[in-house]
């Protein structure tokens, strides 16, 4: 028997298992010295995004980053079945060593770890066969919690970007949060429709809390158009809760409290999650010269506003709480962050189509360009 290959063996097992449940199972953030999980995901996607650069700004660079999600999810998936068919190998070979050396025990172990068992190589002694028994049972296990994994991976994704697709026609693409009170004004008449989205906004925010920290790789999957992001729709829904504490002097000011505190935290802690830490715009997302153009929007719609230094101080107070987060968050996912009143104007997702650009964008679908209710 050779011990050092039995006690490696097994060691690299049980390292690749823990990785696996942590990962996989356990329903909670692991805080702790080296995960390599952690450093899996943070080195490839710095390699990854790097190698984006090659591409042209636009689609082609949009679509390969997009790529990294679910293919950095299947190789670590093989990494972890590898290492294991690897450490198992060194253990059979430690335990009864053969004429073909570690060779014989690594190709035991992998028809063993995938329950193939072609019956041309077998263990020999109680305890290998016990072993082989043990690999058998978890590669089925293994293989078992990665198709249960992905179901749900994906209706946690399906879950998110029902939310993003939403804010299309209340925000427009990208989602910002002057458009939304303009579509939306807390008025009397739309102030039910604003408390209902905020509610709604601040259920989303929980739910891309807990997706993100029990999946991380959920924030390298990208939504289906490339002018939306879940961190764009994140960002549109602090916006639009700062707008309603301070310069808004009617609306749903107790709903716009708890949305957000539970958006602001939701970016807090995902930056904590990938150690990004909260770094300086590089932009004022909203200049004294936009906010004033929006406020006299917003009080042309019928919305009573308030404008003086104590209002502008304190929505400058709000933007200081989340906007360095969010500008992490958009270094390290090479996402954009929208503005809150931005200058260019370009078409909702929904009022386009490759049919529609041919035949006349808006005519097609019944839709008055000059619509106030979709500027």
């Amino acid at each position: 028997m050779h011990s050092a290959a039995v006690v490696f063996g097994l060691a690299l097992v049980l390292f690749v298992m823990t990785e696996a449940f942590e990962a996989l199972v356990l329903p909670r953030r692991v805080v702790r010295p080296f995960r390599f999980t952690s450093f899996y995901y943070r080195h490839t996607w710095r390699a990854w995004a790097t190698v984006a650069f090659i591409f042209p700004v636009g689609r082609q660079r949009q679509t390969f980053l997009s790529l990294f999600g679910p293919l950095s999810l299947l190789v670590l998936f093989a990494v972890w079945a590898a290492a294991l068919i690897v450490g198992f190998g060194m253990t059979h070979h430690g335990i009864a060593p053969r004429e073909g050396g570690f060779a014989d025990g690594l190709y035991l172990s992998g028809t063993t770890f995938t329950t193939l068992g072609y019956g041309d190589l077998t263990p020999s002694t109680p305890f290998a066969r016990t072993l082989a028994v043990v690999e058998a049972a978890t590669g089925f296990g293994f293989f078992a919690v990665v198709v249960g994994y992905l179901p749900v991976l994906y209706q946690a994704f399906g879950r998110r970007e029902v939310f993003i697709a939403l804010l299309d026609a209340r925000a427009g693409s990208p989602p910002a949060a002057g458009r939304l009170l303009l579509r939306t004004p807390p008025t009397e008449d739309g102030g039910s429709c604003m408390t209902g989205f905020l509610a709604e906004a601040e259920r989303w925010a929980a739910e891309i809390l807990e997706a993100h920290l029990s999946f991380p790789v959920l924030g390298h999957y990208r939504s289906q158009h490339d002018n939306q992001s879940w961190l764009a729709a994140l960002t549109c829904v602090l916006d639009t809760a700062a707008l309603l504490l301070t310069v808004v002097d009617r609306g749903s000011r107790a709903q716009a409290r708890l949305t957000f505190a539970m958006a602001r935290h939701t970016v807090v802690d995902l930056g904590l999650v990938i150690r990004r830490p909260p770094a300086p715009s590089a932009e004022d997302r909203l200049s004294d010269a936009r906010l004033a153009e929006l406020l006299t929007e917003i009080r042309a719609a019928g919305v009573v506003v308030r404008d003086d230094e104590t209002t502008r101080a304190k929505l400058a107070e709000l933007r200081a709480l989340y906007e360095p987060f969010v500008t992490g968050l958009g270094r390290h996912y090479r996402l954009k962050v929208p503005g809150i009143w931005p200058v260019d104007e370009g078409p909702d997702n929904w009022r386009t189509s490759a049919w529609v650009r041919r035949a006349g964008p808006l005519d097609a679908l019944g839709a008055d360009p000059k619509d106030e209710h979709f500027r």
